[in-house]
């Protein structure tokens, strides 16, 4: 097999691999996520996953995004109330509502406007972040600084869910079946409104979806399309969208990304996403021969900024 074919495959392979846990995700009952974890916990109990992940409360400190969205922690974290007057917090066995005071203010405010926004009864709010930020037992490689936060593309019902439906109520797939483009039977130009708010809002770095769904948002953007350089193409991302904030002015210590330059994102880069999700998902690669590599262990405490340290045994 020539090199290109092995980095190609790597990638489809890769895909599979990003595209199963982003449905698990929205799709896992709670019996299923807590074994999950319970299996994580066993396997790599030192692993920053586990140690941040068994912490319940948030760390009494200032209020502080410490390290980058995929390789940090979380300081004096504030929580989204599970009930606001158009939101309601999902999956709370999770005990993932906890974010930057910055994030959770603007997802308030965000969710008030959203019945004017949609017309819809308001927003299903998903992970957001753990107490103390982190990596993630379960699913994420980013949320790990309490700027990030996952909205389900299923409108909030009029009445309040039970505990029961919070936690097993299954969200809903948005890409149309060939992951070209979007399901029209439940996709609404409501879904591009909302997601062009979120995207036109200052704060907000940048915003994403799968490739199907930029494929609706690039056709359905109308005159104004400058809103559409923050909204970005990745695998997963087909029940919910990503909101990712920036970092605070003037906080030390919080590394955020370069500012979007990519022009509306609509063109041949586009059009590649969607070939490798296709390819991969009705094309993958045979596996190779010969046994499995072992996977990477996870990452371990001393790969995050050294004040999570602090972080994690703050009382």
């Amino acid at each position: 097999m020539s090199s290109l074919k092995r980095r190609i495959a790597a990638c489809s392979a890769l895909l599979l691999l990003a595209l199963a846990p982003a449905a698990v995700r929205a799709q896992s009952t709670a019996e299923e996520e807590a074994r999950r974890r319970a299996a994580n916990i066993a396997a790599f109990p030192e692993a920053a996953r586990s140690l941040f992940g068994q912490r319940t409360a948030p760390a009494n400190m200032q209020a502080r995004a410490i390290g980058s969205y995929a390789r940090g922690c979380l300081a004096g974290a504030t929580a989204l109330p599970v009930d606001g007057p158009s939101w309601q917090v999902m999956r709370l066995n999770r005990n993932r509502n906890w974010g930057h005071p910055v994030l959770i203010d603007y997802l308030e405010e965000f969710a008030r406007d959203v019945p004017k926004i949609t017309g819809w009864p308001g927003l299903l709010v998903g992970d957001i972040s753990q107490p103390r930020g982190g990596p993630m037992l379960t699913g994420h490689a980013s949320h790990q600084i309490g700027l990030d936060a996952d909205i389900w593309l299923t409108p909030m019902p009029r009445s309040r869910l039970g505990g029961d439906a919070r936690e097993n109520m299954p969200a809903v797939n948005m890409a149309r079946s060939d992951w070209r483009d979007v399901d029209p039977k439940n996709w609404t130009p409501a879904h591009t409104r909302l997601i062009k708010a979120a995207a036109g809002e200052p704060r907000v770095e940048r915003i994403f979806v799968n490739p199907a769904l930029k494929v609706a948002l690039c056709r359905e953007a109308g005159s104004d399309r400058s809103w559409l350089n923050k909204v970005r193409p990745i695998w997963g991302h087909n029940y919910h969208f990503h909101i990712r904030m920036s970092c605070p002015p003037g906080m030390p210590g919080c590394s955020g990304q370069e500012p979007p330059n990519f022009g509306d994102g609509c063109g041949t880069e586009l059009t590649g996403w969607i070939e490798r999700q296709h390819n991969a998902i009705f094309n993958p690669p045979k596996p190779r021969p010969g046994p499995r590599p072992k996977p990477k262990p996870p990452m371990s405490l001393d790969a995050l900024p050294d004040e999570c340290r602090q972080v994690l045994v703050s009382r």
